[in-house]
Order: C-alpha cells, then structure tokens, then sequence
C-alpha cells in the first residue's frame, strides 16, 4: 500500500473512533442529567410537604388565636350590654320614683285646692251676704242724702256731670292751647325758613292778562275794510276764530273778545296779519287765520318744551308737553297759568330738598298740577278731576296723581310731595302781585266769611279785615268764656276750610271783654 492510502485510512479510522467516542460521552451526559433532575425533583417534593406542614401548623396556630380573640370579644360585649341594662334599670325606677312622687304632690295640691274652693264658697256667702246688707245700707244713705240735699239721683247726676263737662272743656282748652303753642314753637320756625328761602330763591315776573285783546288800527278808514261789504269780512273772521270782534267809537282800535285765550290769540295774529298786508277779503282771511293757528300751535309745542327744560323734568309724554304749551294762554285770577305752574315747581322742588325729598318729583308734581285747566273748558268737571284723568291717562306714577288730587285740598294729603305741592300752589298764589280779582268776588268772599263766623252761638260781631286774610270775632262773654273760646276757634277755622276757597292762611282772632261801667252822681 502507498502512504497516501496508509494516511487516509487513518484519518478515517480516528474519525470513526472519535464518533463512536462523542456518542458514548454523550449517552453518558443524559444519564447524568437524568439523575440530578430526579434527585431535584426529590428535594422538591420533601420541600413542599415541608411547606405544608408548617402551614397546616401555622393556620390551627392562627385559628386558636382567632378563637381566643373572639371569645373575649363576646365577653367583653356581654359585659357591655350588663351594664347598659342595668344603667336602663336603675333610670327606669329612677323615672317610675319621680312620677310617683309627682303623683302624690298633685293628689296634695287637688286636696288643697278642693279645701281652698270650700273656702271660697264660704267667703263668698259671706260676701254676697255683705254686698246685700251694703245695698241697704247704700239705699238707706240715697234716702238720707235725698232729704238733706233736696236733690233726687237724677238731679244729683246731672249735678255731677255738669261739673264734670265743665271740668273736662277746661282741661280740653288747655291741652289744645298747649299743643297749638308746642307746634307753633316746633314748625313755625321752621316753616317760615322753609318758605322764606324758597320764596327768595324763586324769582317770576307776572303778566296780567285779560278776556279782550285789544288790536290797534292805523286810522280809522281800517274799520270799514275790516267789517267789508255788509259785514262780510268781520263774519268770516268771526266764524273762523269764534271770537266776538267789538268795533265801538274807541278810535283806531278794535277789542277781541272770546274767554278760550287760544282763539282769542289766533284771531288777534290773523287781524294784524291782514292789517299789515292790506288785503281784506273772506279768503285772505281764511289763509291769515291758518297761518296764526300754526303760528299759535308752535308757541304752544315751543312753550311746553320751555317749561320742561327749565324745570330739569325728562320722560313727560308729549301730549303733556303740548297741553302745558296751552296753559301759556291760561290765566287765573289774571295770573298766567304756566308761569304759576314753572314757579310752583321751583317752590316745591328747593323745599323738597331742603326736606331730604326727591326734588325731581316734587317739580313733576308742581309742573303738572293744573294740567286739567288747558282742557277745563272742553271737558266737564273741576280742573282738578281732568288733571287727574290725563296724567292717570299717559301713566303718570300714583305720587304725581295723588299730589294733583290734593292741591286744592278736594282729597287729603298722604304723601310730603303732596303737601309741598299744595305749599307751593298757596305760597305762588298768594305772593303780592300774583294775582288780582274782581269787585264782587272780593265782597262776596268777605261777606260769607263774616257770615260763617256770625253763625255760630255766641258770637256777637265779626269783622273780615287785611283784604280777608284775618277775621276778628267779638263774643259775648257771659255765653263764651275763656276756655270756650279756643274750641270756638278752632271750630271756625276749621269750618272756614270746609267751605271757602282762599290764597293763603285766614287768621282767627276771638275777642271776650267784660267791663262794667258805673256812674256816679
């Protein structure tokens, strides 16, 4: 054989040898193997039974102490509810005691209320017993002091109730005089600083107007042209203003005459329109006459607003507006309404504030308080209930209605706005050269209030001096005494109230004299 042969057969043979050695190593090794898992799993099985029995050992441990805790813990409830039971016990008696007690307290006080009833009875036998041997001894006394006195019961009663009215017309004298001189202490002052500073902070000039608006002419061949062919011209302005054109023997002038102011300031612009232009006849007329009731309604539109802004009031309805541009036409007693109602809410705003009161609604209040007279001639009833009517109408507050209701003293007052109001409207109205009035109603005002106080008993002479403002009343004194004459008064002042309309305050003064006159000879 050749060395290459020799070489690889050797090479096989380790290869086999090295293959058959690797199996057997390897057989070797799972046998190994195999006994170290069996010897584990061994150890394992002897570790768990190890386990289990401490923990077999561990739970009857834990469950003797479970037991022990939870008889102790039954006994100590047991005592727990023993003692509550037995404190429940001893409270009950403690309650079933006192009841007792008060029990046989209330059956002592029955019994002594039971002997006090008996008493009772018996005093008040006694007393009936006495009240009627009182009676006679009542009746014998009567008898008695019917013969000394002469007088019978009912003489004597109506003996003592005479000298008790007496007695109680003094004392009523003096309470009135002293609670007239306390309030005259207390709010005259007062009052007359109140008056004086809102008087002197208001400052209106007055224009006295009249029923007739009188037109002057140029000459006097005017007239003619006015009155036309026939009257023609004079009856159309008539017809269209319905005012009364008086064409006398005054020289170069014609007088108006119609009491709506409005129509009477209409037809005054249309004649002095057609004055001036010189053409007179029924359709010239006709446009002069529509031109001036423009004219006229935007002085009325331009009034009202005039009087809303001097008076700082906001939100009046314009419809109000409007009728307050009417009063500007208005006059009472010659005193022109809208100025009197702008100077009434000046008045009552500057004494609202110096009371602490809104002054904005006492301007509304006295701005708006005869509203009613812009339409007193086109609706029935008193300027005051129109008044009410219209401002109730544009939703007006329930204040400025009550204020306009009682400025004249038709409802009384319930508010301060109404009574300052009310102030106001008498401070505006009665001021020096505010208003004037006629002849007859002056006399007449004089003779009812000398008349109202001649009516009552007593009274021998009255006398109305200082243009109505004070009355003087002579009493007779052997009817009126000194006591009497504060109620009599007070009756006649409040009795003037009642029944005159007046500016202002009346005074009433009562005069008692006695003289007695001698002569010698």
């Amino acid at each position: 054989m050749t060395l290459p042969v020799t070489i690889l057969l050797c090479v096989v043979a380790l290869a086999i040898g090295a293959g058959v050695s690797g199996a057997v190593c390897y057989r070797m090794g799972i046998e190994h193997r195999k006994k170290i898992a069996e010897a584990q799993i061994g150890s394992a099985e002897e570790e768990a039974k190890r386990i289990v029995e401490e923990a077999g050992k561990q739970a009857e441990s834990l469950k003797k102490e479970k037991l022990v805790e939870a008889k102790d813990a039954l006994s100590r409830s047991r005592m727990e509810t023993e003692k509550e039971l037995k404190e429940r016990r001893s409270e009950v008696s403690r309650q079933e005691r006192r009841v007792q007690q008060k029990e046989e307290t209330l059956d002592k006080k029955i019994e002594s209320a039971e002997k006090k009833d008996e008493n009772v009875q018996r005093k008040l036998k006694q007393a009936e017993a006495k009240l009627a041997e009182a009676e006679k001894v009542k009746e014998n006394q009567l008898t008695e002091l019917e013969r000394i006195s002469g007088f019978t019961t009912e003489q004597a009663k109506e003996y003592l109730l005479k000298s008790l009215e007496d007695d109680l017309v003094h004392e009523k004298a003096v309470k009135i005089a002293n609670y007239e001189t306390q309030a005259e202490e207390e709010c005259e002052a007062k009052a007359r600083q109140l008056i004086s500073l809102a008087i002197a902070r208001c400052a209106a000039d007055q224009v006295s107007e009249s029923a007739v608006s009188v037109v002057p002419l140029p000459n006097e061949e005017m007239k003619g042209r006015i009155i036309g062919r026939e009257g023609r011209n004079i009856r159309a302005l008539e017809q269209l203003t319905g005012v009364d054109l008086i064409i006398d023997d005054t020289p170069e002038a014609i007088t108006l005459s119609c009491f709506d102011p409005v129509r009477r300031e209409v037809a005054r612009l249309s004649l002095e329109k057609l004055i001036q232009d010189g053409r007179i006849h029924p359709t010239r007329i006709e446009e002069c006459v529509d031109k001036a009731r423009r004219e006229v309604e935007q002085t009325i539109k331009s009034e009202g607003e005039r009087a809303v802004l001097e008076t700082n009031i906001h939100g009046l309805n314009h419809e109000l507006v409007k009728l307050l541009g009417r009063l500007h036409y208005r006059t009472s007693y010659r005193q022109n309404v809208l100025n009197h109602s702008i100077e009434v809410a000046h008045l009552a705003g500057m004494m609202a504030s110096e009371l602490g009161v809104d002054p904005t609604l006492a301007r509304r209040a006295g701005l708006l308080h005869d509203i009613g007279k812009a339409l007193s001639h086109e609706i029935e009833g008193s300027h005051v209930q129109i008044g009410v009517d219209v401002c109730r109408k544009y939703k007006e507050s329930p204040e400025i209605i009550h204020a306009i209701e009682a400025h004249h003293g038709d409802v009384e007052c319930h508010s301060v706005i109404a009574a300052l109001v009310q102030a106001a409207d008498a401070i505006s109205a009665a001021r020096p050269g505010a208003r004037s009035e006629n002849f007859e109603n002056y006399i007449k005002r004089l003779e009812k209030l000398e008349d109202i106080c001649s009516s009552y008993d007593g009274v021998e002479k009255s006398f109305a001096i200082q243009a109505g403002r004070e009355v003087r009343i002579m009493v007779y004194p052997d009817k009126v005494d000194d006591d009497q004459m504060v109620i009599v008064a007070r009756e006649i002042a409040q009795k003037i109230e009642q029944e005159m309309d007046y500016p202002g305050q009346i005074k009433v003064n009562i005069i008692r004299e006695s003289r007695a006159v001698e002569y010698a000879k």
